[in-house]
């Protein structure tokens, strides 16, 4: 494979960004958090992870495009980029039953 697909490269980045139990947790919790985001505090209070440990998380999944953060003075929010969660998950199925879905496996 000399000249991989952008499309497959962008979603090999994101599925290795959820391919960790706490960076999963972690886009679990902002998912299910407000749509305005989620404060970092409240996300470690909420996982039990170290401070050091969730921002490597949520830099992780923030650069591969599956969050965005933004400052609020010295707070930081995180939401879920809605967008590329679809889009992720739509790549995955595009070839199910060769293109057509079927109801009875998909």
């Amino acid at each position: 494979m000399s000249h991989p697909d952008p499309t497959l490269l962008h979603a090999t980045r994101q599925l290795k960004a959820l391919a960790h139990a706490g960076r999963l947790a972690a886009l679990r919790a902002v998912v299910s958090g407000p749509a305005a985001g989620t404060p970092a505090g409240q996300l470690q209070a909420q996982l039990g992870l170290a401070a050091s440990t969730l921002s490597h998380h949520l830099g992780d999944l923030t650069e591969a495009g599956l969050l965005r953060a933004e400052r609020q003075g010295t707070t930081i929010r995180y939401a879920a980029r809605f967008d590329q969660l679809k889009a992720l998950t739509e790549y995955l199925w595009q070839d199910c039953c060769g293109g057509g879905c079927d109801p009875n496996c998909c």
